[in-house]
């Protein structure tokens, strides 16, 4: 219990910030469009700021840092290559928001597949935003101690239990003000953290540079799966995509530049951190168990901190783009700000009733988001991009082969069955499934649009 101490102190430190400058009363506007009360949308630091932290959140972190450690640089390279996904999260944007005139997904979708378009995307949304609360309760609790520990149990639900308090003061309008502190939290911990591994032993930038000589090593065949769903990772992403909708044209789409290269670079750095350890360890040592040999106790608060602070500023984010799905997006409630803390509750509630399941699978199960995500890629590319007219059946056909690919995956990564045999790793098998989903999800959008004759689809929101 004293190891966990000085974490539970940077935990109430962070909560003490997030509750003091979080808005204590909102109206729907800053509730569910994150305007402040004077009705100011977010400026450039603040939106570029919420991106960032948003999306580095703690499971990535630790990630990262994983893929670090047994791949070498090339898994660290992988993971940060998915944070392109703000550069094609801008380009869906410019096209959907500021030049067809929509104010969500789901009217794109709906305008140009029907019922069929706005329930798969609402069904996978869901999902992931309730996979982020899960997976980042999860990484608080492994930080604090074992599962089914006192120190696990008692972290998990103290933080679901701050950052729902905060998040229902001030919904969207208080994440995006607490992102601000507690980015600029994170990126003081890494600083440190950066630090203490510069002036560390055994730390050569030449081993670091060659720790993937083989080039179908794991880390390289994961780097072309992310090239792969880049394309359609931030659609699928409402976090991503409601910020795209907070601010004029000129902050929104700087703040997905500048937010692509602050968040690779803050990935980037903790996948170093897992290759220095990777190449340091000893026989039977984890990551965390060689950083702590290699680092020692103090710089490994600070790493743990970083985790820590990431998880709690990603969770209000999750919770204030649920609200709007149920409540704006899909007006399945009534637009109040009492129906949206209603949803944010019953999230938080669900996603911490997993933590304490048996969690191996379901774990496993978020990371095949990416794979789910890439019926959307033939969407972007014909019916966003190319402005074609495409059938629903193409729609359905890319979505079932997307959710169909994503469950194989999760399957065989699990060992449950064993029907990819031409390559052994999981990532090689995942590589081949991405390949089919993506041929297969276009090739349906190309007959569909060939069916039309490729005429050009009325792409504009309704006036």
């Amino acid at each position: 219990m004293t190891e966990s101490l000085p974490l539970a102190g940077v935990v109430i430190a962070v909560a003490a910030l997030s509750l003091a400058v979080s808005p204590r009363s909102v109206g729907a506007d800053g509730f569910f469009g994150g305007r402040s009360g004077r009705g100011e949308a977010p400026g450039l630091l603040t939106l570029t700021f919420s991106q960032v932290t948003t999306w580095i959140f703690a499971r990535s972190l630790l990630t990262a840092g994983i893929l670090g450690f047994y791949y070498g640089i090339a898994g660290a390279l992988a993971y940060a290559a998915y944070y392109l996904s703000f550069l094609t999260g801008a380009a869906i944007i410019r096209k959907l928001r500021f030049k067809d005139g929509h104010d969500t997904i789901q009217g794109f979708l709906s305008l140009r597949f029907g019922r069929a378009g706005r329930h798969c995307y609402n069904g996978v949304t869901a999902a992931r935003l309730l996979s982020e609360v899960f997976a980042n309760l999860l990484v608080v609790g492994i930080v604090f101690g074992a599962q089914g520990s006192s120190d696990y149990t008692l972290a998990v639900v103290g933080v679901a239990g701050v950052a729902l308090a905060y998040s229902l003061f001030g919904g969207l309008r208080a994440s995006l003000v607490t992102d601000v502190v507690q980015m600029s939290l994170f990126l003081a911990t890494l600083g440190l953290l950066l630090v203490f591994v510069a002036g560390a032993d055994g730390l050569s930038i030449g081993a670091i540079a060659q720790s993937s000589p083989d080039l179908t090593s794991p880390g390289w065949v994961l780097l072309a799966v992310a090239l792969l769903q880049v394309w359609s990772y931030p659609m699928h992403d409402p976090v991503m995509m409601d910020h795209g909708f907070l601010s004029d044209r000129k902050i929104t789409l700087a703040s997905f530049y500048h937010a692509a290269w602050i968040s690779a670079l803050c990935i980037l750095a903790f996948g170093l951190l897992g290759v220095y350890a990777g190449l340091n360890a000893q026989e039977g040592e984890d990551m965390i168990a060689a950083l702590t040999r290699l680092l020692g106790s103090g710089p490994m608060l600070v790493f743990n901190a970083a985790l820590l602070i990431s998880a709690m500023s990603t969770l209000d984010s999750s919770l204030s783009s649920a609200s709007k799905l149920v409540v704006v997006d899909n007006r399945w409630l009534s637009p109040t700000v009492s129906n949206g803390r209603l949803v944010m509750a019953a999230f938080m509630v669900v996603g911490l009733g997993l933590v304490f399941l048996d969690n191996d699978d379901l774990f496993a199960a978020v990371a095949v988001s990416g794979t789910a995500s890439m019926f959307l890629a033939p969407v972007i590319f014909f019916s966003l991009w190319g402005g074609r007219d495409v059938p629903t059946w193409s729609f359905v056909t890319a979505f079932a082969l997307a959710i169909g690919g994503a469950a194989l995956y999760f399957v065989e990564q699990a060992a449950y069955t064993d029907w990819i045999t031409l390559v052994d790793h999981k990532y090689s098998k995942l590589l081949i499934i991405c390949l089919a989903v993506l041929a297969g999800g276009c090739l349906a959008f190309a007959i569909g649009a060939a069916q039309r004759g490729w005429r050009a689809a009325r792409l504009s929101a309704p006036a």
